[in-house]
Order: structure tokens, then C-alpha cells, then sequence
């Protein structure tokens, strides 16, 4: 029972993108290489400035950030990134044990942090969060016709709209309309 959870938590994340900020090389790589095994595309950051400038061209769905960082740090990283996107999932992934550091944090309005080292369990259940995160979010987007969507039919929509340059409750009318002329 346990594979098959994980194996339809890997279904959901494989929908979503991810970013990693991180500044120590090792750390990184590792936490980007495990990500990968999850997510549909993982950018790799190792600075805020990096990470900023990626963050404007793709806007991954999640992002995991580490606190200190040389630079811009992972509190002014998260406050820049909630001023261009106040809903942004943003989780913090942190050895730092300073309390004014984590409570910064939180005031930012990080969705999640978590303590370094990271186990496997801790990654499975920080997944599980994002997944719910993920869907409150989309819901949510989609509560004036009290549906829920798919996260597959979600990203249709939602690429379409951009590409139309419309809202996505303007395409799902269009295809409910659609739908019942026919």
C-alpha cells in the first residue's frame, strides 16, 4: 500500500516543476538529483540572484530555498518572490536553528520549513504537503463553479488562458458552452 501512495504522490508531483536554491554544491546536487525523481523539471540555483532571474522566466511551482545564503539571502529571495507572486509555494529547507532566522521566515509567509538533514520519510511527507498545497491552490483558482479540476486538465486551462491572454474561467465557459451546444 505504501508503493502505491508513492507511486500516486509521483504522479501528482511529475505535473508540477520545482526550483532549488541552495549555495553549498553538495547539498544542491542532492537535494535537485532526489527531486528529480519527482517533479517534472528541477532548476537548480545556487544564489538568490540566480535564482531570481530563473524565477522570472519559468515560475516553478514550488520552490525550495535555503536561509542563509551569501547575497540575497533566503528571506529577501522569498519576500521579492511573494511581491511578484504572493502565492507562490515557497518552502524552506534550512539547517539554521535561529529562531529570529526561522520567524523571519514565517512572517515572509512561507508555506512550509523544514530542519536539515532531510530524511526520505521528511520528503515524502513534504511531497504529500506540496501535492495538497497544489490542489487547495488550483480549487481555490476554480471555486466560482464549485469544481475541482484535475492538475493534468488544470495545466490546459491555464496554458490555454496564457496563450489567450484570457482567464481561465473564461476557457472553461467557453468549453462548458462548447460542450453543451454540441
Amino acid at each position: 500500500m505504501a508503493n502505491l501512495d508513492l507511486v500516486q504522490l509521483t504522479q501528482q508531483t511529475k505535473k508540477l516543476t520545482a526550483m532549488v536554491v541552495e549555495d553549498e554544491k553538495v547539498t544542491n546536487e542532492l537535494l535537485s538529483s532526489t527531486f528529480k525523481n519527482f517533479f517534472s523539471d528541477v532548476y537548480s540555483c545556487f544564489n538568490g540572484e540566480e535564482a531570481l532571474a530563473i524565477y522570472e522566466k519559468v515560475q516553478p511551482d514550488v520552490i525550495f530555498v535555503d536561509i542563509i545564503m551569501t547575497g540575497i539571502d533566503g528571506i529577501k529571495l522569498s519576500r521579492k518572490i511573494r511581491e511578484m507572486n504572493p502565492d507562490q509555494i515557497i518552502i524552506v529547507i534550512s539547517a539554521s536553528n535561529d529562531i529570529e532566522k526561522i520567524s523571519e521566515s514565517i512572517e515572509v509567509g512561507v508555506n512550509s520549513f523544514i530542519q536539515k538533514p532531510i530524511d526520505t520519510k521528511k520528503i515524502i511527507e513534504l511531497l504529500n504537503s506540496v501535492v495538497a498545497m497544489v490542489a487547495k491552490k488550483k480549487k481555490i483558482e476554480t471555486k466560482t463553479f464549485s469544481i475541482s479540476l484535475p492538475l493534468d486538465l488544470y495545466e490546459v486551462v491555464n496554458d490555454n488562458a496564457k496563450a489567450e491572454s484570457i482567464s481561465k474561467n473564461a476557457v472553461i465557459i467557453r468549453a462548458l458552452r462548447s460542450f453543451y451546444e454540441d
